[in-house]
């Protein structure tokens, strides 16, 4: 049921009207100022009453569609916010006249609330609204403080809004470095412990294909296991009754120690690393075995205090050990009286350090799950980005950068190999992840050398094959271009079936990013991309043999009708100007009747080459049939075609053409029709090109005719007749 449309008007009009509150009431005191009312607190009579009503009216509309709006997740706009600012400051300014001017600086204070609280657009309207209120207050006369009183208002009023803006917006930005560096301090924590914990050997989170995704997991392993070690302490420490009762976890490098997590009463518990080989606690990581100690004079060897330790009178320590024998950390409990712990004191701090191993080690077998998983995925999306690549260029890139996300690879090319007059050539295809100067390096050919490329097609198999000490010194391409700083390089061959097409290049800043099990699926990724690779070279050929002619490389007849259908269309849409070519190589018959056919195909070739050289690149060369040749012309009127046509005429007749039977010279005979002045038929417009092509052979071959050249021709053949 539709409502009409007049009755969703009227539906409308209360609430407009109760919209229109604030603005009302902000306007009302303007209007109320200019006229010089609120002059002083007894003088107040009833309309100035009324509309203090009206504005505490306007606030509470404004306040209460700020809370629906806030309720459902509207957005605020520019005009609510401008309504709040108006209404404060209009019930301010009453507050200013009524005093006589004496309570001005409310009027700042305010206004660097509304700075404060507002967006820049509308705290710089709310000083333009602040400013025209003033005026009504300080220009009405000498007595109201006129124009200086004005400027100075001015002056102080721009100051607090500027400069609270500026504070403020210093004080945001301070909040914000320091919250990001707190962000930064806790996920350095967390990846250090991470090494620790040996969730990731060191060095490998430097620049992880998904640094945002391995930070979370990373973040949510460091805290089950935090959870854990705390348990286990709560519990140590509730049945042991220690006075500190710590876990020391041994550096990523092995030499120290650093407490992972205490309950102590104690303030003195050593909190930064120290050396893991002396003391109580060297001698248990020595032993890998628990021990217990206690004197009634104090203990000596209590390395995990700082300078204020307090005297120690029996300890127990029991070592973290993995299953293969590591020793991970130690725990360690103590007691300050001379309470000697007992064996089944031991065995249930032994049962505790276990527990604490096994948090960790079912932590590390979920990432190391994760982290699996999530190559496995990045890894068979590289396979399909490389199965579905249709030509050599979305091979390559789709090759570069499935490597790159598998590795997090700094640099990264892909090199094609191939046979130049009996020559090996490499081209470095494409590349990715390297400097402005190894970007001219993208397309640049080089001979077969020593360099790394070449010799893993020469070989067949990748390269270095061990670490290189000196890798800025390893030549990759050639000697003219080195890519400087890698720490890690491999080249693998991209070889389908017994054919090597090329190179995959894989470098890293980082040492330890070409692991063992990215160098596999590096492996495999060349692999794919090899067949990938020859079946884009496979398809491309198809594709040229079915479009050109095998023996002079143009176009073929079936691609120069539907060329010419597609360039006729044009010209008939949009009525430009199009030109066709027509040639014919003079006597060449006689060539093949007198040097033998092949010496007639080297011709052919020859005039082909020429034809393409002197053509235009949008152009369209192609062999129309035996020793005829088309060229098409789009955006060429006949003496723009007549020019070219002479220019290539010029160029064949001075060739000399070497062949098997000595040197020879041909010349050419051309034919010009143009459309649509000759027609936009391509019958039509070929017929008119052969009968050019004929008329040239007819009066003397090597020349080139247009159609209005033959037509006045046969008029001055008829008159002469």
């Amino acid at each position: 049921m539709t409502s009409h449309p007049a009755l969703s008007a009227v539906l409308k009009l209360p609430r407009l009207a109760v919209r229109a509150v604030p603005i009302g009431a902000v306007l009302a005191t303007f209007v109320h100022l200019a006229r010089g009312g609120f002059r002083s607190l007894h003088s107040l009579g009833w309309d100035e009453a009324g509309l203090v009503l009206f504005l505490l009216a306007g606030l509470g509309v404004i306040g209460w569609r700020r809370f629906t709006r806030d309720a459902v997740g509207a957005p605020l706009f520019l005009q609510d916010d401008l309504e709040l600012g108006a209404v404060f400051l209009a019930s301010a300014y009453i507050v200013v006249a009524i005093a006589g001017g004496e309570l001005f600086p409310l009027v700042y204070l305010l206004m660097a609330c509304l700075v404060a609280f507002l967006p820049h657009r509308a705290s710089l309207a709310l000083v333009a609204v602040a400013l025209a209120f003033d005026a009504l207050l300080t220009l009405g006369g000498p007595e109201r403080g006129g124009l200086s009183s004005f400027l100075t208002h001015t002056l102080f009023l721009s100051l607090f809004a500027v400069l609270n803006h500026l504070v403020l917006a210093a004080r945001i930005a301070a909040a914000r470095r320091a919250e990001n560096a707190a962000v930064d301090k806790r996920i350095k924590e967390v990846e250090e412990r991470a090494r620790t914990f040996r969730l990731v050997s060191s060095g490998a989170h430097d620049n992880p294909p998904d640094e945002k995704d391995q930070e979370k997991w990373l973040v949510a392993s460091v805290k089950e296991i935090e959870g854990a070690v705390g348990a286990a302490l709560e519990i140590a420490e509730t049945a042991l009754k220690t006075n500190t009762c710590a876990a020391f976890l041994l550096t990523s490098d092995d030499k120290g120690l650093k407490l992972y997590d205490c309950r102590s009463a104690s303030d003195h518990v050593q909190r930064e690393r120290f050396n893991a080989g002396e003391g109580v606690l060297g001698g248990v990581l020595k032993r890998r075995a628990p021990v217990r100690m206690h004197s009634a004079h104090g203990l000596k060897g209590i390395t995990w205090y700082d300078g204020s330790a307090p005297t120690v009178g029996a300890v127990l320590a029991v070592p973290i050990i993995e299953g293969g024998g590591l020793v991970r950390g130690v725990l360690v409990a103590d007691r300050l009286t001379h309470n000697p712990f007992s064996d089944d004191d031991e065995k249930l701090f032994t049962t505790i350090a276990a527990e604490v191993l096994r948090s960790i080690e079912v932590e590390r077998v979920m990432s190391y799950i994760r982290k699996t998983r999530d190559e496995k995925d990045r890894f068979f999306r590289a396979i399909e980005e490389l199965n579905r690549a249709g030509s050599p260029e979305q091979v390559f890139l789709a090759v570069l950068e499935s490597a790159r996300q598998l590795a997090g690879l700094d640099f990264s090319a892909v090199t094609i190999v191939s046979e130049v007059e009996g020559k090996r050539v490499h081209k470095v295809a494409r590349m990715l992840g390297v400097s402005a100067a190894g970007k001219a390096l993208e397309g640049r050919t080089f001979p077969d050398n020593n360099g790394l490329v070449a010799n893993v097609v020469r070989y067949g198999a990748p390269l270095p094959g061990r670490d290189l000490k000196a890798m800025d010194r390893q030549v990759i391409f050639d000697e003219e271009s080195q890519i400087r700083g890698l720490a890690a390089l491999k080249i693998f061959p991209l070889t389908a079936g017994d054919r090597i097409l090329g190179t995959l290049v894989a470098g890293s800043r980082r040492k330890t990013a070409l692991d063992h099990d990215v160098l596999r699926m590096l492996e495999v990724i060349a692999i794919q991309a090899a067949q990938a690779v020859l079946r884009a070279q496979l398809y491309e050929q198809m594709e040229r043999m079915a479009t050109t002619d095998g023996m002079t490389g143009l176009y073929n007849n079936r691609t120069f009708q539907a060329k010419a259908d597609e360039m006729l269309a044009h010209s008939r849409r949009y009525g430009r100007k199009c030109s066709l070519v027509l040639t014919d190589v003079d006597h060449f018959k006689s060539v093949n009747d007198t040097y033998g056919h092949l010496t007639g195909d080297q011709v052919l070739k020859g005039v082909a080459r020429i034809l393409k050289q002197q053509a235009r690149d949008t152009d369209i060369v192609a062999r129309y049939g035996g020793e005829e040749f088309a060229i098409l012309m789009p955006e060429t009127d006949a003496k723009g075609a007549k020019v070219i046509a002479e220019r290539i005429r010029e160029a064949i007749k001075a060739e000399v053409f070497q062949t098997e039977m000595g040197p020879l010279k041909v010349t050419l005979s051309l034919g010009i029709a143009t459309a649509p002045d000759h027609g936009v038929d391509k019958l039509v417009l070929v017929e008119q090109a052969d009968q050019c092509l004929y008329y040239a052979k007819r009066h003397g071959r090597n020349q080139s005719v247009t159609v209005a050249e033959a037509q006045g021709g046969r008029k001055l053949q008829a008159a002469e007749g």
